[in-house]
């Protein structure tokens, strides 16, 4: 039997388990005749089966203090030499929440202003650091000359929605009011995600474009979660989502984040990126998934809302892809390939127009 540690080491522990979350709780291998390794990448099954190896208990609220506890923080491939300077700065909350602690990754005296990009970690709603994507946000700051603030924010269920937005949101006011102390563009700043934190990053866009406080240029969604009906009043194919993400863990998730249990009639107003009406006058987006990840339809289905609201919208499906694989077999040709995709994106929104 495989233990947490060696799982970590087969799949090279490159940030899967920041982005998973309780990837293996509830998560098993689907009937035989739907066997989801032959759907997978050659290059990324031999991480899928460890992951397919291992057997979790059930993820609940009691379990939940000890499975944070548990995590080893990810071995990320080390930034570019030299490394971006990292600062840890408290910003101010929202009116009546605590301040928030975020890394400020990059900055530099003097030049001319930079890009900016505001980065949510994953965890499924539930679980996750920003100092666990330290090193991936630096490679970021130095491959895109820019600056990136990765934000530390209150976690569910101890801070049910909207606190984990407003924390992020907060965040984002914070550096379009300090643009020219970080030598920031105000006029190119950028929100990303993974996983949780592109549901979240989804979510901020909204928010910004209702309150009309900060204006972003671009939206980068890797693998969002955005529907909390995947898995829950909808039912998904066997093998989709049996690999980094199951669907009892996407119900254990949002249902801590909402308050109330995912996939019912009512939900708190704002909260699920999907069920939004109007997404007209969005920033332009990327949406990146993989083809047997739980949430590659509820991605494909948001990204054609966008077209049809007339925002301008990049879609990467990369087949035989699960939950995450980029961080887990970075190597592999589809993570090359997938990185490679919506950093070409970023840098063209972030390019000063003639």
């Amino acid at each position: 039997m495989l233990t947490r540690r060696d799982l970590s080491k087969a799949i090279g522990a490159t940030g899967a388990a920041l982005l998973l979350g309780p990837a293996a709780a509830g998560t098993v291998a689907a009937p035989a005749e739907m066997n989801p390794l032959h759907l997978v990448d050659p290059e990324l099954r031999a991480a899928a089966a460890a992951m397919l190896a291992q057997h979790f208990p059930p993820m609940t609220r009691a379990s939940l203090p000890a499975f944070r506890a548990s995590w080893v923080a990810p071995a990320s491939l080390p930034p570019p030499a030299p490394a971006p300077a990292v600062e840890t700065r408290t910003v101010p909350g929202a009116r009546g929440d605590p301040p928030v602690v975020v890394q400020v990754i990059g900055v530099r005296a003097g030049g001319a202003p930079r890009p900016a990009i505001l980065h949510i970690h994953g965890g499924g709603m539930i679980s996750g650091r920003a100092q666990n994507m330290t090193a991936f946000c630096q490679t970021v700051a130095a491959e895109l000359d820019c600056v990136v603030v990765n934000v530390d924010y209150r976690l569910s269920p101890e801070a049910p929605f909207p606190g984990p937005v407003e924390d992020n949101y907060a965040a984002l006011v914070w550096v379009a009011r300090n643009a020219a102390a970080l030598g920031v563009d105000p006029v190119r700043v950028a929100i990303m995600g993974e996983s949780a934190g592109g549901g979240l990053a989804a979510m901020v866009a909204i928010v910004a474009r209702d309150r009309g406080e900060v204006r972003l240029c671009y939206q980068t969604l890797i693998y969002p979660m955005l529907d909390d009906r995947t898995g829950s009043s909808r039912a998904t194919p066997p093998y989709i989502g049996s690999i980094g993400w199951s669907p009892e863990a996407n119900r254990f998730g949002w249902t801590a984040f909402l308050g109330v249990p995912a996939g019912g009639d009512r939900v708190p107003t704002g909260a699920v990126p999907a069920r939004v009406a109007n997404l007209a006058g969005l920033p332009p987006a990327f949406i990146g998934v993989g083809a047997i990840d739980l949430f590659a339809n509820e991605d494909m289905a948001y990204a054609r809302r966008l077209v049809a609201s007339g925002v301008p919208t990049q879609v990467q499906v990369t087949p035989g892809a699960f939950h995450a694989f980029d961080f887990v077999v970075p190597e592999a040709r589809v993570s090359r390939e997938f990185t490679a995709a919506w950093k070409s994106a970023m840098k063209a929104a972030f390019a000063v127009p003639v």
